[in-house]
């Protein structure tokens, strides 16, 4: 009788451990990444301070940020190296950072927030302008070269990264040999402010589909239109 208990008592134990076996095991930091994903993005535009530069190409970084806050209601907040909008979407949260370091420091104010609002390089966007695309159009990036942008070259240094993903408004280049500063530093001319709201909508979009869509379908989305 002893010997038939003790029988049966192994056999439940090695169906136990069989079971356990069986159950996927989770490591100590896959639990921590798992609690540690963050819902929160810095959506950096790029711009210079001044009344001077507001409506200048070289600005579609603030004038992106500027448009989405307006449309949701939103106010920016003087604060350290720069001005602050924070926006909710969906369960995220979006710092809308305008840096006030003026162009070629940017990569001091995007540190700094990124440290202190504890936000992970992926969850970074920034909007700059670009030369090398036709105007209006978009392509969005997940990692990439400055491309003699002196914002991105900054930022590209503080950080000591290239891995941050990157948001091209095209600009173009339609500037006479010699003026590409004057060009840069210009207003947008008539039939582009006739365009632009529109270009300032689907930006809008971009920004909410990078927190709530993911990188990869936003880039599928919204590429080359």
């Amino acid at each position: 009788m002893i010997k038939w208990i003790t029988k049966l008592f192994s056999s439940t134990q090695k169906e136990e451990n069989t079971e356990d076996n069986m159950k996927p095991e989770v490591h100590e930091h896959q639990k921590n990444n798992i609690k540690s994903v963050s819902k929160k993005y810095l959506i950096v535009g790029l711009g210079n301070i001044g009344a001077e530069y507001v409506n200048t190409r070289h600005n579609i970084g603030f004038k992106v940020l500027d448009f989405l806050a307006k449309k949701e209601g939103l106010s920016f907040e003087t604060v350290k190296l720069g001005t602050l909008a924070e926006y909710k979407f969906k369960g995220r949260t979006f710092l809308l950072l305008k840096p006030n370091t003026y162009m070629n420091l940017s990569g001091k104010a995007v540190k700094y927030w990124m440290d202190k609002e504890n936000i992970p390089l992926e969850n970074i966007l920034v909007i700059t302008d670009d030369l090398n695309l036709s105007f209006g159009t978009i392509r969005i990036k997940p990692k990439g070269s400055d491309g003699g942008h002196n914002g991105l070259k900054n930022i590209n240094l503080v950080l000591n990264t290239q891995q941050y993903t990157r948001f091209r408004f095209g600009i173009s280049d339609q500037f006479k040999k010699g003026q590409q500063v004057d060009y840069v530093l210009g207003e947008w001319d008539e039939e582009e402010k006739a365009k632009l709201t529109e270009r300032l909508e689907v930006a809008s979009e971009i920004i909410k589909s990078f927190g709530t869509a993911g990188l990869e379908n936003t880039m599928t989305t919204f590429n080359g239109k």
